[in-house]
């Protein structure tokens, strides 16, 4: 009780408050911008973080992830234009739903169901946080191999239109996802003796070509004007959240558990937890021809998802200090510099700060209820402000926030190039979410597939001999033949039903 009251005390002071209270308007503004995301502030943040005493520091850092993957969706609501990697799964409902005029009570059910996802994924942290950590730990290469297909396989699924030529557009992401040193020989592989691509080509400058300068394209190259939101609002932000949480309770509960139980495997991260849990939800549905027409089930599914992912990507951080994703890869190097060492001994000798953590995830969470409110009233700007003149300042931001990630021309080039190539795909209807979601898994899908064939000295069979990987596996094989299944079942129903006979 004595490291619980320390905690609070820790917390609920002026300093600390004050802090969540900047980093949060940080927050809406780093992920209202397309082309900046979360982790890009939270790296921003470290160089403050030196000056500060270890409860404010990790309490700016938590406050500015979950704020700033709520702000991203602001923008693709308004703009069709992701803000934060995370936000892209369900860019198309929401803003097909701003074009309906119902984009603040888009925002107003992304607000409280990234509030409600967040707050689950911490009261996981608080008291389950050992046992997901273990679960996560048991997962070898075998297990992310499947669970890499399984996301790939998603992104197919999930897709509006042809399945061939989502196929193809995945095929276009895996093939970025090869660019560099090859894991087993070292030799580079498609980097044309370019030596900023050794490293491979990097996820913000592409998200940022395929979505940000692809609209921009879209919007220079088209004279129509009915692309626009409407600029009178006559929905009310919080006006039918009660009615849709009503209707959507499972998909809320849902969204968050998935969102926390992949945000706990290290490496998946808030964006593929909104994927895994937008095709969960669009799988389950009983309006499935709906998603992708904006609909506001799939938003609750996938919102809810990104915010737990946040929460849940802790648990391996703080318990066997394994980063969940690259903003808690960010935090460990933190912790370690405010001399708190991640692992099972943070919680015997960390005392009151690490009660003071869990308090800060509560208070972060809550505080984007007023502050998500101001920015959701508030982003009008997007559309009283002439597109003319607003596309140019988006794309001196994604100009920026491309450069950023590493300081190299290069992934300007970068997002030019994908830019143009995604705006001649969508011209003729290419989707282009399953090419983000191959750049994202490829890596994965393909290291650990080599890791696990030397593992079992090119046994493919070895890929069925765990029990979690032999479940994981066989789940992907029935979804990749179920479309079979299902087209010889209605075959079947067919053949039965011209072969009763009819009655006069």
């Amino acid at each position: 009780m004595d490291a619980f009251l320390q905690g609070l005390a820790l917390v609920f002071n002026f300093q600390t408050l004050l802090v969540i209270a900047a980093a949060a308007i940080f927050g809406v503004f780093v992920g209202a911008v397309p082309g900046l995301t979360a982790t890009m502030a939270v790296a921003l943040l470290v160089p403050i973080t030196f000056y500060m005493d270890p409860t404010p520091a990790i309490a700016a850092i938590v406050t500015t992830s979950a704020m700033a993957i709520f702000a991203g969706d602001i923008p693709g609501t308004y703009l069709n234009i992701p803000g934060t990697p995370a936000s892209a799964a369900y860019v198309g409902e929401s803003h097909q739903l701003a074009r309906q005029g119902r984009a603040r009570e888009t925002l107003g059910t992304n607000l409280v169901c990234s509030i409600f996802g967040g707050l689950f994924g911490t009261l996981v942290l608080v008291f389950v946080s050992p046992s997901l950590a273990e679960v996560a730990l048991k997962f070898s290469s075998f297990e992310y191999f499947w669970l890499a297909l399984l996301g790939l396989s998603c992104s197919i699924f999930i897709s509006i239109g042809s399945k061939t030529k989502a196929f193809l557009s995945l095929l276009v992401g895996l093939l970025l996802s090869t660019v560099g040193l090859d894991m087993m020989s070292g030799a580079p592989r498609f980097t044309f003796g370019i030596p900023d691509l050794m490293a491979g080509v990097n996820f913000i400058p592409v998200m940022i070509g395929m979505f940000a300068l692809n609209e921009l394209m879209m919007f220079y190259g088209s004279s129509n004007e009915g692309r626009n939101v409407p600029a009178v609002h006559k929905d009310k932000v919080f006006g039918s959240v009660p009615q849709h949480l009503k209707r959507y309770w499972r998909n809320l509960l849902r969204g968050s558990s998935t969102g926390t139980l992949i945000g706990a495997l290290p490496g998946a991260g808030a964006d593929i937890a909104a994927w895994i849990s937008y095709a969960m939800g669009k799988s389950r549905s009983k309006n499935r021809d709906a998603y992708g027409t904006g609909h506001i089930e799939g938003i609750v599914d996938a919102s809810s998802a990104n915010n737990s992912g946040i929460s849940g990507a802790w648990v391996p951080a703080l318990v066997f200090g394994i980063p969940g994703d690259s903003i808690t890869a960010i935090v460990i190097g933190v912790l370690y510099m405010k001399g708190m060492n991640p692992g099972p001994t943070i919680f015997m000798e960390g005392g009151g700060l690490v009660y003071a953590l869990f308090t800060v995830f509560f208070i972060a969470n809550l505080i984007m209820l007023p502050i998500g409110y101001i920015a959701i009233r508030s982003a009008k700007v997007f559309i009283l402000t002439p597109r003319k003149v607003l596309m140019p300042i988006i794309l001196c931001f994604c100009i920026v926030g491309a450069f950023a990630i590493n300081n190299a021309i290069t992934d300007v080039w970068i997002m030019l190039i994908i830019g143009l190539v995604a705006f001649i795909l969508a011209r003729n209807d290419f989707p282009m979410a399953p090419a983000i979601l191959g750049l994202v898994l490829g890596g994965t899908l393909e290291n650990n597939f080599m890791s696990s064939m030397l593992k079992s000295n090119g046994d493919l069979l070895s890929f069925f001999s765990r029990p979690i990987s032999a479940g994981l596996g066989i789940m992907v094989i029935l979804i990749w033949l179920l479309p079979l299944f299902v087209r010889l079942y209605r075959r079947y129903r067919g053949a039965s039903r011209d072969q009763s006979p009819r009655t006069p």
